[in-house]
């Protein structure tokens, strides 16, 4: 089960980015919580009023996972460009997601039908990609994409193409997440 301390952290993150007097001690963090050293890559989502605000994050570990986390928090609230920047009116009725990606493997298939059999529902993330098209969604999307057939329809309409690519068999990977979410209020700040 994750640790809570990456949810302190992203909330620390946005903060600190909407209020600069606002400061953590990265030094203190790091010492009591030696595997934020190692590198990660996390997926931060942000909900205002349960609708989607904000979500942000890397498929491959590129950095530590401290950095990463920091840098999605940041991002989720202040860069996706499907929304405009988080405002101090919004922070404090944010719910938070934390998702800690497993590294992704290529899925060996046949065809769309072999394909429709080998992913699972619930548990597989996937990553689409195919010349420019290319996109990603977390295995918590199987909530609201709840077949195969539906998952892989929007997966390819998010890379920005059509459920048709799936005739060109193109590059299918799978992951798998941990995640931990909680409303804003109930975290703390670090």
């Amino acid at each position: 089960m994750l640790d809570k301390v990456l949810l302190q952290i992203a909330k620390s993150a946005i903060l600190n980015k909407l209020d600069k007097n606002y400061t953590f001690d990265e030094n203190s963090i790091l010492k009591e919580y030696p595997y934020l050293k190692k590198n990660g890559a996390v997926f931060v989502t942000l909900k205002y009023n349960k609708e989607l605000r904000g979500c942000i994050g890397s498929i491959i570990a590129h950095r530590t996972l401290f950095d990463d986390l920091n840098h999605n928090a940041v991002s989720a609230g202040f860069s996706d460009p499907r929304f405009n920047s988080l405002t101090k009116q919004e922070f404090s009725s944010l719910n938070i997601e934390v998702s800690l990606l497993s590294e992704p493997k290529i899925l060996e298939y046949t065809d769309y039908e072999d394909l429709l059999q080998k992913i699972r529902p619930n548990i597989d993330g996937l990553i689409l990609k195919h010349s420019r098209f290319s996109g990603t969604f977390l295995p918590q999307v199987w909530e609201q994409l709840p077949t195969p057939s539906l998952f892989l329809e929007h997966l390819s309409m998010k890379a920005g193409a059509t459920k048709s690519i799936y005739n060109e068999h193109p590059t299918i990977y799978t992951y798998q997440v941990e995640h931990i979410q909680e409303d804003f209020d109930e975290i703390l700040c670090l």
